[in-house]
């Protein structure tokens, strides 16, 4: 069976515009948080990436689609999976719900680079830890 990560987080004052409603762009931070622990989950951080294996992870394209609101004190569930991989990048999906409604769907590709920006092989070590994640679907 495949499996998804999951991260939850509450909606704080300082996510959102006047009105309570979560500011669009910080979607964005919520799904990078979710991506970090993602990684932390699967005994790996960025700074060991760069340590060990001299490679960033970076976003190379975003494609968000907003569905519903999130607002203050909302708790939030992100489940990301990975949809699939190349020999230097992968791509991964994630969505946002609150209670069991999808409020934000997106969908990642990102690469592995050197401090040069230089696309790398992704370490076997890495892609093996990745490999119960792979998923066609997300399963919700």
């Amino acid at each position: 069976m495949h499996e998804n990560f999951y991260h939850k987080l509450k909606v704080y004052y300082e996510d959102t515009d006047s009105g309570g409603v979560v500011y669009y762009a910080n979607y964005l931070k919520f799904l990078e948080r979710a991506r970090t622990e993602a990684l932390f989950s699967i005994g790996f951080s960025n700074k060991k990436i760069l340590k060990d294996f001299n490679s960033l992870i970076i976003v190379k394209s975003c494609n968000i689609e907003y569905k519903k609101s999130a607002n203050l004190e909302d708790e939030l569930t992100i489940r990301s999976f990975v949809k699939s991989i190349t020999k230097t990048s992968f791509f991964m999906n994630q969505i946002i719900t609150k209670n069991e409604d999808i409020i934000v769907e997106a969908k990642i590709h990102l690469v592995f680079v050197d401090k040069q920006g230089k696309p790398v092989k992704i370490p076997e070590d890495i892609y093996s830890k990745f490999k119960p994640y792979f998923c066609d679907t997300i399963k919700i």
